[in-house]
């Protein structure tokens, strides 16, 4: 009886220790995805800075060029 008893507790022991394996995997897998999601943000955000950055400085030298071509009438 006691070696049936053993034998279990090492089993369950073990099938506990694999499924907290897989725990771990899961909760890594779960934050590098949270991690790619908060990089992708990040990306977009970039993005849309430049692109208004790239707007306002397009903006600024067609009023330079107006300011230069009034100027130079």
């Amino acid at each position: 009886m006691r070696v049936r008893t053993a034998a279990l507790l090492i089993g369950i022991g073990g099938a506990l220790l694999l499924s907290a394996c897989g725990v771990d995997t899961a909760v890594s897998t779960a934050a590098g995805g949270a991690s790619e999601v908060q990089q992708a943000k990040e990306a977009k955000a970039t993005e849309e800075r430049v692109k208004r950055q790239l707007d306002e400085a397009a903006h600024a030298a067609a009023e330079q060029r107006s300011a230069a071509e009034s100027s130079a009438q």
